[in-house]
C-alpha cells in the first residue's frame, strides 16, 4: 500500500461532492460552489449581462442544493449545472425586453498595448471598444439557443456532445445551430471583418 505524503491533498470529484451535498453536507456544497461559480457567472454574464449574473448564479446553486437528493450522475456535473443555468437564463431573458439585453463579456486583460509603456493609445482603445460593442450586439441578437451554443463552444471550449446535452439536442443539431450562428455573426460583423 502506497502512503501519500501529507502535502498531497485529495480533491473530491463533483460526483462525490454531490452525494455529500445530498446528505446535507454544507462544506461539500461550499466546495462545489467555489469550484464552479466562475463557469456559471461567466456563462450567465455572456448571455444576459454582468448586472444579473451573480443573482442568477445564486439561483443556479440554490437549485443544485434543492435538487441534490434527486441528482443522478447520468452526465458530467458541469453539463447538469449548465443545463440549470440555461433554464434560468432563458426564463430571465423571456421576462425582459430582449432588445435591451447586451451581455458583458469583455475581458480587460485581452487588450493589446499600443505604446511602449504598455497602455493602448486612444485610437486603439476607441477601435477596440467599437468592435467589442459590435460583437456584443451581434451576439445578443442571436436566438437564445444559438447564443448559448456559441458561448459554450467559444468561451468555455465545450465539446459538441456536451453542448448537445445542455441544449437537449443531438450533436449534429448543435453543429447546425453553430453554423447558422456563425453565419449570422459574420453578416452582422461584415464591416469589421473587411480589414
Amino acid at each position: 500500500m502506497e502512503i501519500l505524503p501529507e502535502s498531497c491533498e485529495f480533491q473530491e470529484s463533483d460526483e462525490v461532492l454531490m452525494h455529500l451535498v445530498a446528505s446535507g453536507d454544507d462544506g461539500a456544497f461550499r466546495r462545489l460552489v467555489e469550484r464552479h461559480q466562475g463557469l456559471v457567472i461567466a456563462t450567465v454574464a455572456r448571455m444576459i449581462g454582468m448586472s444579473d449574473a451573480e443573482d442568477i448564479a445564486q439561483q443556479v446553486f440554490l437549485n443544485v442544493w434543492k435538487s441534490a437528493p434527486r441528482w443522478r450522475p447520468e452526465a458530467r456535473f458541469t453539463t447538469w449545472l449548465l443545463t440549470i443555468s440555461k433554464r434560468l437564463v432563458f426564463n430571465e431573458s423571456r421576462r425582459r425586453c430582449r432588445s435591451r439585453l447586451i451581455p458583458q463579456s469583455r475581458d480587460p486583460d485581452e487588450e493589446r498595448p499600443d505604446h511602449p509603456d504598455g497602455t493602448p493609445g486612444p485610437d486603439q482603445q476607441l477601435l477596440e471598444r467599437e468592435l467589442h460593442g459590435a460583437i456584443e450586439r451581434a451576439l445578443a441578437s442571436l436566438p437564445e439557443k444559438e447564443r448559448l451554443a456559441v458561448i459554450l463552444r467559444r468561451y468555455e471550449n465545450m465539446p459538441y456532445e456536451e453542448i448537445a446535452l445542455v441544449l437537449s439536442l443531438s450533436p449534429p443539431a448543435v453543429k447546425s445551430l453553430l453554423f447558422r450562428a456563425r453565419n449570422t455573426l459574420r453578416e452582422k460583423l461584415a464591416l469589421y471583418l473587411k480589414a
